[in-house]
């Protein structure tokens, strides 16, 4: 490529600073170019870079740069700007899309950055049959606010020792900035200074949270850890005190009226909220109308308000084991956006009329009010449908056999059947585990889930699909499910046909077909969960997204999130875009509501760590008393540290360290996902059964270490 030009230079140089995808008109903005001529000039740039590999194009005109192709041409040094990984061992990875490798950063070239950071780094010259390895230059964007971890004080000094591993820089906090915190306090602190060269940067305690080891004291710290606030700022409960607890009697009247139809919730025995509810009538021409109704939280909640902001900033509800951390403050979650039974409740709705073979002969959206007949729990309603008694049975049983036929269609159309354990604690009056058990799904979950599905992918085709309504599909929310990663399929692949099971990969429906086979013949094996985590390994994980290209585990050509929007931001935005559509309104900005669709996902990606760190502290929490004693486990993963091990009984996983094993030089065959001593062929293989030992539990790390018992 010739010379390049002073705004080629500046365009290459915002966009080998940028992580995110950025359009034709904001990188113009970026560098100060607002006239036309200049965004022109600057979009013929981007196509030339294009054609020359330097920068690569994402949906409908988003440009990022080629992290491997990069070249700053008045330095000659190769340059990768991405988020950093930090491993427990101290050494981190610059994390790149698609198939290109992640960066090797050593310890030494970390520099300061942290955990999750954005950087900057210097690509060393490629070594032939080496990964590519870097040196951080520059620190583009801090992942944290705020650090959690515990006070030590030694000769007068004190530190703070961040909680995860991956942070692992002590933080010096003087004095005047310690805000009354003691020795062995478990606080939150905010990094105030970090002066190139030196290891440890000056933190200030921003808020001491008690002592280790208390239930609320370790809750609250794996909030703050990932940066999830402990409680609504003044200003957000100072708007939700003002909402008025009545209907308007005017906005009854702007909506279609269903409280005379028979409607029904189905939640979790111990549910606050409810935000949907089923509804169902025969109609005189035989045809079976089921409403699905959502908790109008768009009517309450107004786009710029400080609720708004602040539920936008949140993304989502929080689930640790002894607690619910609310998107939306109690008055709306819990009691005005609750479909509570006996109370009339503004509703966002799906309408549906099916026929037997549970075909959408017609569909209605738009908003309604309703007044739900009976609140039922999961295990209510399996009971009526065990026994075909009791309160609401005629329409439960219909509705349930509506939706056997909708889940039996899902999977003939190539949808994965993909079963997960959900591990539950249950919890003496301190929040101590004294009990762990698995959630059971039932044909009353199957029930609810079937109709959420179907008003969910409706939703998505009305505003997505070219139709009799929609001469042009509009900007839209979508709930995006890429195919399998190929590399990690072709390995698993590999694996389960050496355990028996015929697996081909190919179109979409073989390889559906090959997953829903195997797991059928697997499900009373010692093989199931193994096979079922392995599978939920090699796929992509659904984000949100504006371009849609399906969701490919459900098997659905459009899909969305339209049926939680009390605890999951982006359905509020999907129920304020249906609604302007389906009044006719212009489609919204794309690059504005890709941002919001990014920020829900990075949201979402956090609140699921944090639900699986609290798991992990109570798993820790309930073995802490049972050090020294024997287990039945399946080994559940193998790195070079050691093996995972789950315990088969109580589903808390440890480690046995990589040191115990003494009698051979073990290697890890990876394509086989097995442990393999070199010498004497003892091998150690993923979902094989083992006996271990409880040798340590480690309460601040939330780890478990055992050792092999025989």
């Amino acid at each position: 490529m010739k010379k390049t030009t002073n705004l080629e230079n500046k365009i290459i140089e915002l966009l080998s600073t940028h992580s995110q995808k950025l359009n034709y008109k904001q990188i113009s903005s970026k560098i100060e170019i607002f006239d036309k001529e200049g965004r022109e000039e600057v979009k013929k740039i981007l196509q030339k870079f294009v054609a020359a590999k330097i920068v690569i194009t994402f949906g409908r005109g988003n440009y990022k740069i080629n992290q491997k192709f990069l070249n700053n041409e008045t330095t000659g040094k190769n340059y990768v700007v991405g988020k950093l990984d930090v491993k427990y061992s101290g050494v981190a990875y610059l994390l790149q899309e698609g198939d290109q490798d992640d960066i090797f950063i050593a310890e030494r070239n970390i520099s300061n950055a942290l955990h999750n950071d954005i950087v900057k780094v210097m690509l060393f010259p490629p070594r032939q049959d080496h990964k590519p390895e870097g040196q951080v230059v520059e620190i583009i964007e801090r992942s944290k606010k705020q650090l959690v971890g515990t006070i030590q004080i030694n000769k007068g000094i004190a530190y703070f020792v961040a909680d995860s591993a991956a942070n692992r820089h002590d933080v010096l906090i003087p004095g005047r900035l310690m805000k009354n915190a003691k020795n062995g306090d478990k606080v939150i602190v905010g990094i105030v200074d970090w002066t190139a060269g030196t290891r440890s940067p000056i933190g200030e305690v921003i808020q001491v949270l008690g002592k280790p080891g208390n239930n609320d004291v370790e809750m609250q710290s794996i909030l703050a850890e990932f940066d999830f606030p402990l409680q609504f700022p003044e200003n957000v409960v100072e708007d939700a005190a003002r909402i008025l607890p009545e209907i308007p009697e005017t906005e009854i009247k702007k909506r279609k009226d269903c409280r005379q139809i028979t409607t029904f919730t189905i939640d979790p025995a111990d549910a606050k909220d409810f935000d949907d509810a089923i509804s169902y009538e025969r109609l005189p021409n035989g045809l079976h109308r089921v409403g699905v109704h959502i908790a109008d939280v768009s009517f309450y909640v107004k786009p710029g308000s400080a609720i708004d902001q602040e539920a936008y900033s949140r993304g989502t509800s929080v689930y640790l084991v002894d607690r619910t951390i609310p998107m939306l403050p109690e008055i709306l979650s819990n009691n005005l956006c609750s479909l509570r039974p006996r109370e009339d409740k503004l509703c966002f709705s799906a309408i549906f009329d099916l026929n037997d073979k549970a075909k959408v002969i017609k569909e209605w959206f738009g908003r309604t009010v309703i007044n739900s007949d009976r609140r039922l729990s999961y295990e209510e309603a399996q009971q009526i449908i065990d026994s075909h008694e009791g309160e609401l049975s005629a329409e439960i049983l219909q509705v349930n056999e509506l939706a056997k036929v909708l889940r039996q269609q899902r999977f003939d159309n190539n949808a994965i059947n993909f079963e997960t354990e959900e591990v539950r604690f249950k919890l003496d009056e301190n929040a101590k585990p004294i009990g762990i058990y698995l959630k059971e799904s039932t044909e009353a979950n199957f029930l609810i889930e079937e109709f959420m599905l179907l008003a969910n992918k409706k939703v998505a085709e009305r505003i997505g699909k070219k139709s009799a309504y929609n001469k042009e599909p509009k900007t839209f929310v979508y709930r995006i499910h890429d195919e399998p990663i190929n590399d990690k399929l072709d390995t698993f692949k590999n694996f389960v046909k050496k355990l028996g099971y015929d697996f081909k990969v190919g179109s979409q429906k073989t390889l559906a077909t090959s997953f829903n086979n195997m797991f059928e013949k697997a499900r009373d094996t010692k093989e199931f969960d193994m096979l079922s985590k392995l599978s939920i390994r090699v796929m992509a994980r659904a984000v949100y997204s504006t371009d849609n290209i399906g969701h490919y585990g459900l098997a659905f050509p459009y899909y969305t999130h339209f049926t939680s929007p009390i605890r999951r931001y982006p359905d509020l935005i999907v129920h304020r875009l249906l609604d302007a559509y389906l009044h006719n309104e212009p489609s919204v900005n794309k690059e504005a509501y890709e941002e919001y669709c990014k920020h829900s996902s990075q949201m979402e990606q956090k609140a699921t760590e944090a639900e699986r760190t609290s798991i992990k502290y109570k798993q820790a929490e309930y073995m802490a008393d049972q050090i020294g004693q024997t287990f039945d486990a399946t080994i559940s993963g193998i790195s070079k540290w050691g093996i995972f091990a789950e315990l088969k009984e109580s589903k808390c996983e440890g480690m046995i360290s990589m040191r115990k094993f003494t009698d051979d030089f073990y290697y890890i065959d990876e394509e086989n996902y097995t442990l393999v001593g070199l010498h004497h062929g003892n091998f150690y293989r993923f979902g094989d059964s083992v006996r271990v030992k409880v040798i340590e539990v480690d309460l601040a790390k939330r780890q478990l270490n055992f050792e092999l018992a025989q």
